[in-house]
């Protein structure tokens, strides 16, 4: 049986990323005890509470893609915590995307990180307003 152990985001200064995402989603760095916890080529962060895939950072050159294949989604209590933890992930650092793809009622809202990575974040109580297919 396979399990997701870590997920893999590129950022061009690995540092950078790893205090965003630490700030982000209450993770640390994985081997805290080490002197340079956060290497400036390669870091992976964990759940500080409990478990959860982990979240590695590697020193990458290669430009953001527009349209990523792979992306993260963040899951909002509701659409007031979604809002909130838009404002709070902004307040950190992350970017609104001019997201081209947008249904016309959507459930999340596509930011980038302080490294341009998209990820989303998802009200999981939406519901599609009627009208709408």
């Amino acid at each position: 049986m396979l399990t997701l152990g870590t997920i893999v985001l590129g950022a061009e200064d690995v540092r950078r990323a790893a205090a965003f995402w630490s700030a982000a989603l209450g993770y640390v760095p994985r081997d805290a005890d080490a002197v340079n916890a956060v290497d400036a080529d390669w870091t992976v962060l964990v759940p500080a509470e409990g478990t959860g895939p982990g979240l590695a950072l590697g020193r990458s050159a290669t430009p953001v893609q527009e349209h990523p294949r792979v992306h993260l989604d963040l899951y909002a209590d509701d659409a007031a915590d979604q809002v909130a933890q838009v404002e709070r992930l902004v307040a950190l650092g992350a970017e609104h995307v001019d997201w081209d793809l947008y249904p016309p009622d959507p459930d999340f809202v596509v930011l980038a990180d302080t490294e341009g990575n998209r990820f989303c974040v998802i009200d999981t109580t939406f519901a599609p307003s009627s009208g709408t297919s």
